[in-house]
């Protein structure tokens, strides 16, 4: 398991511990928020409409009382790894497994069984390093966290403490336009491996636990206890009550809006951090480092800069590097030759609202990146109007098939012969004496019932072009 630490929430699945930083010209103090869940889904509906009113005086009270303090809140991630075995033995890394089956001597820590490293781990742990942009430890250790909690049966945990796997990084993000657009780094302040602890289960009678799941909150319900904390302490602190605010781990109570003392946190002397002594040190080299760097693919935050140079908005970044498989399906489009900017238009607009109203993902459309992008030379090039490459469109999308096929199939190629258009505008125009008159005094708009017209009559298929532009002679001609 690795840890990250950012300069932002402080997040754990399953057990979310908010923690905020409050700093002036004089002095600083530190709070942990602890989120319960414990309202029913009842409560927290009948809860809803409050929460929003407190939320709302919340942030225009926040707005005057940080006008003289900065909140720096951090967020600590545990992140699980796609290992087949556990990170210091042969038991399978199972989640959901029946209770006690997936354990050995070494999970318990009875005495005479070691623990062996999982090289998984540490190339895991590698990678994310590289890819949050962190400086690595060439040479790291593991230590024992020492603490009591049913979920912990040996009664400790191996981790890493003053040596861990990486450290001092930053992830680059970018900013929808309605946040101010722009990039933001967020700093990182380490990465380290540990074993995961225990899993309690409750009995539905609630008399004793098998597993534990405690914590468990929306992020709404977050937010607003960040809020209360930061005005709590800066409240303290304009008291002169800012030797109340000490480090320990706070209930955020739903019903009442505000967050109370859990319990104190425990500080590094409790956890009794010592080196584990049945663990070698873990030891890199510049090659193993190199490889790794070699094998990653391309980090989003490298992916927008690549979009971004290329000339595209931030909206359209944000949104074809959000999702890998759209970005996939986007660069396999260019890659075809296609127009970067009608190719990013298409998956952002039509192809974009159709997965959304059928609920599906762009991997699981019959659309290929082949031919979109011949869809859109076709386009350019005149063989097929935008009308009519909208319903191959989406006849693409839903059923499959190539451009060219549903071109031949259907007789759907664009009629470019001004001879032919002209023929057409000029049977419209004698069907409709009235509506030339009318344009002729003065009414213009009128180009566009005519241009529908000569659409309808071609079944589409009329080259927009010439067909305005025969028109518009037609209509101002003096005869």
């Amino acid at each position: 398991m690795a840890s990250l630490l950012f300069r932002g929430l402080q997040v754990r699945p399953l057990c979310i511990y908010p923690s905020s930083l409050l700093t002036k010209k004089v002095g600083v103090f530190y709070c942990t928020s602890n989120s319960l869940h414990s309202q029913s889904v009842t409560t927290q509906n009948q809860l809803k409409t409050q929460s929003k009113v407190v939320s709302r005086n919340q942030g225009t009270t926040l707005d005057k009382l940080l006008k003289d303090y900065e909140a720096v809140i951090g967020i600590e991630t545990h992140v699980q790894l796609s290992t087949i075995t556990k990170a210091f033995c042969g038991c399978a890394y199972n989640y959901g497994s029946e209770p006690n089956t997936n354990i050995c001597p070494v999970c318990m820590g009875l005495p005479g069984a070691l623990p062996v490293m999982n090289s998984k781990v540490i190339e895991c742990a590698v990678k994310l390093g590289l890819a949050l942009n962190c400086k690595l430890s060439l040479n790291s250790k593991f230590d024992r966290k020492q603490y009591f909690y049913p979920d912990l049966p040996k009664g400790y945990q191996i981790s890493q403490f003053d040596v861990p796997i990486a450290t001092s990084g930053y992830v680059d993000l970018d900013l929808p336009l309605e946040y101010g657009g722009g990039h933001r780094k967020f700093g990182i302040t380490r990465v380290h491996m540990e074993e995961d602890a225990g899993k309690l289960i409750h009995t539905d009678g609630g008399s004793h636990s098998q597993v534990e799941i405690k914590n468990l909150n929306s992020f709404s319900a977050i937010s607003r206890a960040i809020d209360y904390e930061i005005t709590r302490q800066v409240q303290l602190h304009n008291q002169g009550l800012a030797y109340q605010i000490v480090q320990e781990t706070r209930l955020w109570e739903e019903g009442a809006q505000k967050t109370v003392t859990m319990r104190k946190k425990e500080g590094l002397a409790d956890y009794r951090y010592f080196p584990e002594p049945d663990l070698s040190e873990v030891t890199l080299t510049k090659e193993y480092i190199e490889d790794i760097r070699d094998s990653l693919p391309e980090i989003p935050e490298l992916k927008r800069r690549r979009y971004e140079q290329m000339g595209l908005s931030m909206q359209d970044v944000i949104f074809l590097a959000n999702d890998v498989n759209v970005a996939e399906f986007f660069d396999a489009t260019l890659s075809k030759g296609a127009d970067m900017k009608l190719a990013a238009n298409w998956i952002m607009g039509d192809i974009a609202a159709y997965m959304k109203n059928e609920k599906v993902s762009i991997n699981e459309i019959k659309l290929t990146p082949d031919e979109l992008a011949e869809l859109i030379d076709s386009i350019k090039k005149g063989t097929i109007s935008g009308k009519i490459g909208k319903e191959i469109l989406f006849e693409l999308i839903a059923k499959g098939g190539t451009v060219k096929g549903l071109i031949k199939e259907k007789n759907l190629v664009q009629i470019t012969d001004p001879a032919e258009i002209e023929k057409m505008i000029d049977r419209v125009l004698a069907e409709n004496p009235k509506q030339v008159e009318q344009y002729r005094g003065g009414k213009t708009k009128l180009q566009g019932f005519f241009a529908g017209q000569i659409m309808k009559e071609s079944k589409g298929k009329a080259n927009p072009g010439v067909l305005n532009k025969i028109l518009l002679e037609k209509l101002n001609a003096k005869d």
